[in-house]
Order: structure tokens, then sequence, then C-alpha cells
């Protein structure tokens, strides 16, 4: 099969397309025909050396999650048929033509949604789920803050929050992702280059903040947040090295949290995928939560789908495609 490498550690340049072996797939799981992959942060990580891959997983070929239709079942799969459409979770591998993946880790392709909108799905929905509503405990009627409302995390963090009935606000550094956010209905919106979030909303009292940035905007959630507060990490791309000030956890009785994905083990993202079966797939399917995808690029093209990410003016998902329609 085809397969898109990180042949060393580099800039965009370094993913190549070359023909590897297709995976066997074990007891419990399902190989995959790609019809398309997301493109996700901690890909460009991986190529730059900085996200090593787990245990178990090609080291070499980025991409955590995947769309396309099922070629092969293990022995103790019983959810999935050869020729069911999946979109699946995975730890990596998935940039190429034929993935494995976990029969825990694999959802069912709404009838309503193509490859590329499905394979822009997984990692933001496991994530969102997890973070927002397990950790973080979002409520009806509370009010959550989301940093970065336009990329894949913001906008289904947005979408899911209002869906279940949530106040929004988010930050975005463009004109254009202002009106991006706006259109997915979020209530509260700033620019941050042209004004700061913390003394916009220092009257709002947050209830929820999913946070990916860290540095700077540590001691300012903290001081947005309301008595009982929840401040979720899920990354911290300005600095992870943080000063706390212990006494406004105490009088305010904070709950600061957070997680990674891709290392969890399989009985905690089996009991997740249960979870979005539940209550996330239905609104996918019945269109009231949905994709936005930016670009679409050809899997040859991966090192220009980095690129471009890199560049930071995508709203929504970019997607690489591998031209398979079932």
């Amino acid at each position: 099969m085809k397969a898109v490498v990180i042949t060393e550690f580099g800039g965009p340049e370094v993913l190549q397309v070359v023909e590897v072996s297709v995976p066997e797939i074990g007891a419990t799981q399902v190989l995959v025909k790609v019809g398309a992959a997301g493109v996700n942060r901690p890909d460009v990580f991986q190529r730059k050396g900085n996200y090593p891959a787990p245990q178990g997983v090609p080291a070499d070929i980025p991409g955590l999650e995947i769309a396309g239709y099922v070629v092969e079942i293990g022995s103790a799969v019983s959810s999935f048929r050869v020729g069911d459409r999946v979109m699946a979770l995975v730890g990596g591998g998935g940039y190429a033509e034929y993935v494995v993946a976990e029969e825990g880790c694999c959802l069912p392709i709404p009838a309503n949604v193509s490859f590329e909108h499905a394979a822009s799905l997984p990692e933001n929905v496991y994530t969102v789920w997890h973070n927002v509503f397990e950790r973080g405990r979002l409520c009806a009627g509370e009010k959550f803050l989301v940093h970065g409302g336009s990329g894949g995390i913001g906008y289904t963090a947005i979408q899911l929050a209002k869906l279940f009935g949530a106040e929004v606000f988010t930050t975005v550094g463009s004109r254009r992702k202002v009106d991006f956010v706006r259109s997915l209905g979020v209530d509260h919106v700033v620019q941050y280059r042209e004004a700061d979030f913390a003394e916009v909303w220092k009257q709002e009292g947050i209830d929820v903040i999913l946070d990916s940035i860290g540095g700077a905007y540590f001691d300012k959630n903290i001081c947005l947040l309301n008595e009982e507060g929840r401040l979720v990490y899920i990354n911290a791309v300005d600095g992870g090295q943080v000063s706390l000030n212990l006494f406004k956890v105490m009088q305010k009785r904070l709950v600061l949290t957070g997680s990674t994905l891709r290392a969890r083990d399989m009985v905690f993202k089996g009991r997740l995928t249960q979870a979005i079966e539940k209550h996330v797939l239905p609104l996918i399917a019945n269109g009231r939560f949905v994709t936005s995808v930016d670009r679409v690029f050809p899997y040859e093209q991966a090192s220009e789908a980095h690129r471009y990410m890199e560049a930071g003016q995508h709203v929504g998902k970019i997607v690489l495609s591998f031209g398979v329609r079932l």
C-alpha cells in the first residue's frame, strides 16, 4: 500500500509517499480501506519529533483519525462487517491506504456524511466529549469558554456546548474567524489581537474553560472562573510552566484538570466511544451538528496540508483524501 511517511524529523518536506506493507489485524481489530484522514496539530508535533507514537502503532506514519470502509475483521469482532462505512480514532498510521483500528474505537458513519467529513470528526469529538462534558461536567445553563474557536476542537466544542444548552464564549485571531464562529451560534467572541478577553469578560463569571494555550492565559482563566468553576487543559502551546495562586483556587473552590487522549488504554477509549455513539452520533446523523472542512488535500500533498495548518489561517478541519468512494 501507499503511505505518507515521516522520512526524518523536520519540516513539511520530510513527508513522503512510499510503499509499505499492509498491516495485519488482531482478533479485536478491523482493517479499513481509508477514504480520508484528518490532519491535526499532533501530526505536526510528531513530524517534528516532539510527539512519539505509543507502542504498537506505526512510529513513522502520522494520522490519528480516519474514515473508510471495512475490508477485514478480526475473529472477535461483532459490531462491524466487511463493507461497513466507519470512522475511527487510531493511535497513529492514519495517513495510509489501509489502517488497523480497534473495534472499540470505530463508529458507523451516518448516511449523510462523506468520508472527508467523517474523517474530520473522531479526534475532535472524543477530545471535546471527554474534557468538556466528562471532566468539565458542563451543564445546561452554564457559561462555557473555549479558546481558539475556529479550529477543529473549537468549532466542535462550540456546537456541542450550544446543543447541550450552555452559553458559549470563544477567542479567535481574525475577522474571518469571528464570522465563522458566529455562524456556529457562539454567544460571545473576542478577537484576541484587538482586545484582552480577560478584561472584556471580567464580570461574566465562567463555569467551564477549555484551554490549549497555557502560558499567560492560565492566570486570566483562573480569574474569569466562577466559584466551583472547572479549568480543563488539553495542551499548552504557549508554555506549560505557570504560576498558581493557591488561595484563588481555595477561595473559589476551583477544579483544575486536563488530559491527553492518544496513550489512553482501550478500556477507556471503548467506554468513550459508547458515550459518543449515544450522545453525539445522533446529532451528526440528524444534521444538528455540522461538520466543517476548510480544505481537502490529496494524500500525495500531505506536506502542503501541513504547511497550510502551520500557517494558522484555516477555519474548521484540514483533511487528506485517498479518493475512495462507497
